[in-house]
């Protein structure tokens, strides 16, 4: 399979950039802040789905989510957001960026509503026992926590989530039409024995045991 493709008409600057995308408007220049204040902490606290940004000493990217009930990501004060680390794969990319490279960026959704919001900062790994104590479920604590120190916030607009259909089940596709996550990993892990049927059953069991 050729997997070489050569772009003859690349943006190499931003003057040229500019000259074909233009110039944030006033609004948008002065939108970002460098705190969370009411609104933000409002729109942090309904929020139940996030994304995480972060990238490795080379520069190597990864974007990965979080999710728990509304306001699980944790507002300490107006510079300090903490997001528990819930049992996973154990892939843990985001955990080893953040450790070579502190960097990252934040997605915050609230189903239904267009807008998001992006928090831009500094990530450190957290383990204050009585921290992470108060984001438990269950009785049961998260593994850690991932501690942000906010650099810039904003609300991003709607026109992508509008473009999308993202909030409009009309729009969605069947769900028997949708890709089988099962299927694809037993076809990318090739491991004897994997079948897509094995591989179903155990994500459905880790789903209802390993939450939390």
């Amino acid at each position: 399979m050729d997997s070489t493709i050569t772009f003859k008409d690349k943006i190499e600057s931003e003057e040229e950039l500019r000259s074909i995308i233009g110039y944030p408007s006033e609004l948008v220049r002065r939108k970002v802040i460098t705190y969370i204040d009411e609104h933000c902490k409002d729109f942090i606290s309904r929020s139940p789905f996030l994304v995480i940004s972060t990238s490795d000493e080379a520069g190597y990217c990864d974007a990965s989510p979080r999710g728990d009930m509304p306001g699980f990501a944790l507002v300490l004060n107006e510079k300090h957001i903490v997001i528990p680390e819930r049992p996973g794969n154990k892939r843990s990319d985001t955990l080893r960026n953040i450790l070579v490279n502190p960097k990252a960026g934040l997605f915050f959704l609230i189903p239904g509503l267009g807008e998001t919001l992006r928090v831009n900062g500094k990530a450190a790994l957290v383990k204050d026992s009585q921290l992470l104590e108060r984001m438990a479920v269950n009785g049961k604590k998260p593994l850690l926590g991932i501690c942000v120190e906010v650099e810039e916030c904003f609300i991003h607009c709607a026109k992508a989530i509008i473009r999308s259909g993202l909030w409009k089940p009309e729009s969605w596709s069947d769900r028997e039409s949708l890709p089988n996550a099962a299927k694809i990993l037993a076809e990318h892990v090739k491991i004897p024995g994997a079948t897509a049927e094995k591989i179903e059953n155990s994500l459905n069991e880790d789903y209802k045991t390993e939450l939390y």
